[in-house]
């Protein structure tokens, strides 16, 4: 009990932070826009009358929502993957969805001896890219699922999603060697990852698959928290450990699965958040990990996007990059720090 109000600062300050992030990533880019501006903007009835109107609802809210929504359902995901396997250095993409996602991509992108009917529609290459992805991500995690009947270890179906993975990239890059030399640089373009291509109607869907991903995560509360003393004790509890591990890779199927499709592969952010999470309130209770992570990746997606952002400028780095440019020394930072990492 006597933690609890702890807790409650530490929350509170993380709202605080987000809503300071959200606040300067919307009004920070290539036309500078003050905070004060960007608040009446979106406070005021009158959308699309002035330029700044215009430059905030159709292309800053949405990719700042993007990035809370990616930011997120990323750091969600590694967290139920590292407390599933029970290994820390377990990202949202160990059961090879990822690899799946961008063997979607290629397909689509590099097959065109394949696809060239499909690809030549240009109007709807965006929507094209994201359906491939999320069918290549699924059909991973279709299989993923199916071999999970068949195996006990959750070790073992560790080791096989990563096989999943090198076999999807294997195939990946015999595409990438017989491809024509544009195909390869708008396939590479989309694996640098992107926050700002989303449309409303595609944000919508991305928002309702993480939701459905977070609730499904809640619901696996007390299985997360007896998977972490092994799965023999969660057994003694009564958790059923196949339905339970089936919820657990939907909800990481689902999250992982569909940012990867509408953003690209974004690395660092499943893997780290989870830890810089556990530092920051010494606690494995999933009850208080899971809105905490949520927070914290968005706060960290925020802060990247609005440096890749190169305020000032016209230029826009890959988002992919700044995530480890920038937040991989901090987490180093923070373990050397504490000499400990919980787990």
């Amino acid at each position: 009990m006597s933690k609890q109000p702890t807790y409650t600062i530490h929350f509170l300050a993380l709202l605080l932070v987000l809503l300071v992030c959200l606040s300067l990533n919307i009004s920070l880019g290539s036309v500078s826009i003050s905070v004060i501006d960007t608040i009446k903007v979106i406070f005021s009835s009158d959308i699309g009358e002035s330029s700044n109107s215009y430059i905030i609802w159709n292309y800053r809210i949405p990719k700042a929502l993007t990035a809370i929504l990616v930011g997120s359902g990323l750091a969600l995901s590694g967290l139920l993957m590292q407390t599933l396997f029970r290994n820390p250095l377990a990202g949202p993409y160990v059961l090879g969805i990822s690899s799946g996602a961008s063997l979607g991509a290629a397909l689509l992108i590099m097959g065109s001896s394949l696809f060239s009917g499909f690809i030549t529609f240009s109007a709807f290459n965006d929507i094209a890219l994201a359906i491939a992805s999320s069918m290549g991500s699924f059909l991973v995690l279709l299989v993923v699922l199916t071999v999970a009947v068949k195996i006990k270890d959750t070790m073992a179906l560790l080791i096989i999603g990563l096989m999943f993975g090198s076999i999807t990239g294997a195939i990946v890059s015999v595409l990438s060697y017989f491809t024509k030399a544009e195909k390869l640089q708008q396939f590479i373009f989309w694996e640098f990852g992107s926050l700002g291509n989303l449309t409303w109607m595609q944000l919508s869907i991305l928002c309702l698959c993480t939701c459905i991903g977070i609730l499904l995560s809640i619901r696996s509360i007390k299985s997360l928290n007896a998977f972490l003393l092994g799965e023999n004790y969660a057994k003694s509890l009564g958790i059923h450990l196949k339905k339970s591990r089936y919820i657990i890779i939907i909800a990481t199927g689902l999250l992982a699965g569909c940012i990867t499709a509408f953003a690209g592969p974004i690395a660092f952010i499943g893997l780290a958040v989870p830890h810089l999470t556990r530092q920051l309130f010494h606690t494995t209770d999933h009850k208080i990990l899971i809105p905490a992570v949520l927070c914290c990746g968005a706060i960290l997606m925020l802060i990247c996007d609005t440096i890749a952002q190169l305020p000032g400028s016209m230029s826009v780095l890959p988002i992919n990059a700044i995530t480890s440019i920038f937040g991989a020394p901090v987490v180093i930072w923070l373990l050397v720090r504490k000499k400990k990492m919980m787990f």
